[in-house]
């Protein structure tokens, strides 16, 4: 058994399509398998809705893939559902039209500009008759977790000595510590993204896909077999060695 995983897209259609692409390449080697995207599909990037787009039409069209939900995909439905609501997870500060998160960048794919510069209310009206409710709900649907061969799939990771079953939502989308420094074992291969790195990498116990797309990175797309895993290019597999994290 096999599974393909693709880690943060962040409204990145064109590097979205090219993993895909090298998805393609290898199950025609190697035979199907189910695609699990980990989350964060929207924000930094010049093409969130593009993004979602893709996802909804392969879906619908029977593509076998799984679409987890990401912080900054629940930030973009807490935001057009009430702009005020703060999010869990966020610091008091900051806002999803903060330069930083990329808010803005995820309207203006829908056609809505200047939303980091105008009032909020203004804003929320322009996303609101802008963005489709199909786009809303379909992020709104999104799992946080799921379950497949030896791995669980997770956009940030869980919060070790608690059961799978028991991890909160905010958790399995924002978490980083202390389940980043965590050594121990999971039972499953915790497969995740949302913590950037120069590269996809593994660390025995979880492996981390976002390999900083957000930023001018690439998009990993990996195979999985058991514990193992492989990153996908042009060229083949790449067998990911495990990184000693001590």
């Amino acid at each position: 058994m096999h599974l393909y995983a693709i880690g943060d897209i962040h409204g990145h259609l064109g590097l979205l399509q090219a993993a895909h692409d090298r998805i393609a390449d290898d199950m025609a080697r190697h035979g199907p398998g189910q695609v699990i995207h980990v989350g964060d599909l929207v924000d930094r990037g010049p093409d969130s809705r593009g993004v979602i787009d893709f996802l909804i039409q392969g879906i619908a069209a029977g593509q076998d893939w799984v679409v987890l939900k990401g912080n900054h995909d629940r930030m973009f439905t807490r935001f057009m559902a009430n702009p005020h609501e703060p999010e869990p997870g966020l610091r008091a500060e900051l806002s999803w039209l903060h330069p930083r998160l990329g808010g803005s960048d995820t309207l203006r794919s829908y056609g809505v500009e200047n939303a980091g510069d105008r009032p909020v209310a203004k804003v929320h009206a322009d996303a609101v008759a802008a963005v489709p409710q199909a786009h809303l709900d379909f992020l709104a649907a999104r799992p946080t977790l799921h379950r497949a061969g030896d791995c669980a799939f997770v956009h940030a990771g869980v919060r070790p000595g608690l059961a799978l079953t028991n991890q909160t939502e905010t958790d399995l989308v924002w978490i980083r510590e202390p389940f980043l420094s965590y050594t121990g074992s999971f039972g499953p291969l915790i497969v995740h993204g949302h913590t950037a790195l120069d590269q996809a990498t593994h660390y025995g116990n979880r492996l981390n896909l976002d390999s900083s797309a957000a930023y001018g990175g690439a998009l990993s797309a990996v195979v999985i077999e058991g514990h193992e895993a492989s990153l996908l290019t042009t060229t083949g597999r790449r067998k990911l060695i495990v990184e000693d994290l001590r």
